[in-house]
């Protein structure tokens, strides 16, 4: 249910300080994100909950720690997500684009060049993350890759569990590890024989410390693909802001490139796209996007596009004649799903008086 996400934020502040008796609140509920469309709007509930539940037991944190909390509480909806959406959540600003890494979590401004929008375009599948366990499957195998990757380097798989885990500990470079997926994954899926023998685990061991409670059931593993995307699409995102920070004369049609090749990697290599998307990105770059790509969890909601600025209203009229128009469900919700959006500003409370 929606309100679970509610709950996740007061009890990651509740967990937090070790609160046994909250204080009461009235909340009123409202938001303009289409559902379930990969526009984050769990996490913002989940990161608005945690806030205001901070506020109203008198309580203070930074955003940093705030964002830290609540990318962790909402792992109790049974998803197992990253931290990307609460930290933009509270450490956005207005006018910028930010850079979030972690370990430790910090963001970095980034100036998007003139001459371009991002519109958002809503393919109207609804993906319930924590409803389904395609999300979570991704998790699985991209821990198990980790896991391969680091014994075929020497390293003890047992202290690491994403990828970027195996990077650091290499010292290597995003082209390294693409590398090394070359060299030490096989394209054809892993069997969980197969995963056992390589890391020397029992059946029993492998059920319980590497899958998750709603990925029980599966036989395959395709831990290639995962891999090859993950640090091919960290490459894309340090690439992004070099175009950024350089502005070069055709920086738009640079990151509409890089926009193009993450979304091709989501759909063939992470497989996370859906025909609905694939069809709306398609129509977006015929109407005049240099760069278009599904963002979220995928399966799914909303692809992002980058559009010149001379040429939005254009492009917003063909992607409703060719998308929304012949649809009578899409046409019913358009004005919702199709927008033009600016980089804005984080959580804040707003005291009256």
């Amino acid at each position: 249910m929606w309100y679970y996400y509610f709950l996740c934020g007061v009890k990651g502040i509740q967990e937090k300080f070790g609160i046994s008796h909250l204080a009461g609140m009235s909340c009123l509920i409202d938001g303009t994100i289409p559902p379930s469309s990969g526009l984050s709007s769990s996490s913002a509930l989940v990161c608005c909950a945690g806030l205001v539940t901070m506020e109203a037991n008198k309580k203070s944190l930074s955003k940093v720690a705030l964002a830290e909390i609540c990318a962790k509480c909402e792992h109790y909806i049974g998803t197992e997500g990253g931290g990307m959406d609460q930290s933009i959540s509270f450490l956005a600003e207005r006018g910028t684009a930010k850079l979030i890494e972690f370990q430790p979590l910090r963001a970095t401004d980034v100036k998007l060049p003139d001459g371009a929008v991002f519109v958002i375009s809503n393919c109207c599948v609804e993906m319930n993350k924590a409803a389904s366990s395609h999300y979570n499957i991704r998790v699985v195998e991209c821990r198990i890759a980790t896991k391969i990757l680091a014994k075929a380097r020497g390293l003890d798989p047992s202290t690491l569990s994403k990828l970027v885990h195996v990077q650091t500990e290499l010292q290597a470079s995003l082209e390294e590890m693409l590398a090394l997926v070359e060299e030490k994954l096989h394209l054809e899926p892993y069997s969980r024989e197969e995963i056992c023998k390589i890391l020397g685990i029992s059946s029993e061991k492998f059920s319980t410390d590497l899958l998750s409670s709603n990925t029980q059931h599966l036989m395959h593993f395709k831990l290639y693909q995962r891999a090859k995307h993950v640090y091919g699409e960290a490459a894309r995102v340090l690439q992004f802001k070099k175009v950024c920070d350089s502005e070069p004369a055709d920086s738009v049609q640079l990151l509409g490139d890089l926009m193009n090749q993450s979304h091709a990697s989501c759909r063939d290599l992470y497989k996370c796209s859906c025909t609905e998307l694939d069809q709306l990105v398609d129509i977006c770059l015929r109407s005049g996007a240099v760069g278009s790509r599904l963002t979220g969890a995928g399966w799914g909601g909303c692809a992002v596009s980058m559009v010149p600025s001379d040429r939005v209203e254009f492009f917003l009229q063909a992607v409703r004649e060719a998308f929304y128009h012949p649809d009578s469900r899409r046409a019913a919700i358009e004005k919702q799903s199709l927008f033009v959006t600016k980089p804005g500003g984080g959580a804040t409370v707003f005291v009256e008086g």
